[in-house]
């Protein structure tokens, strides 16, 4: 006769939880850590990138469309393309 094995194992030990926290979606897009954020003028120029990709993101959740969707992404790329000119015009070093 075959030996008898258990229906299911029990763990010694509880599983490890591991903690993720969610990133805002404009955090996620400007490159912002939410857990560190400074002071300097780059940062508020990025957050204020952040703000509006959230509003804009927000708005086409509500309604979506083909030509919503179209604009939604252009305007997005519009953001990004305007934060990036405005901190480099912020970072750079005249010589």
């Amino acid at each position: 006769m075959s030996e008898k094995k258990p229906v299911y194992s029990v763990p010694d030990q509880a599983p490890e939880i591991i903690e993720h926290k969610i990133i805002p979606f404009g955090h996620q897009l400007m490159g912002l850590d939410p857990d560190n954020l400074d002071d300097t003028t780059v940062t508020k120029v990025k957050l204020l990138a952040a703000e509006m990709a959230e509003i804009l993101k927000t708005d086409y959740e509500n309604e979506r469309g083909p030509l919503k969707s179209l604009l939604f992404d252009h305007a997005l790329g519009e953001i990004l393309n305007a934060s990036m000119s405005v901190v480099k015009v912020l970072t750079l070093k005249n010589k």
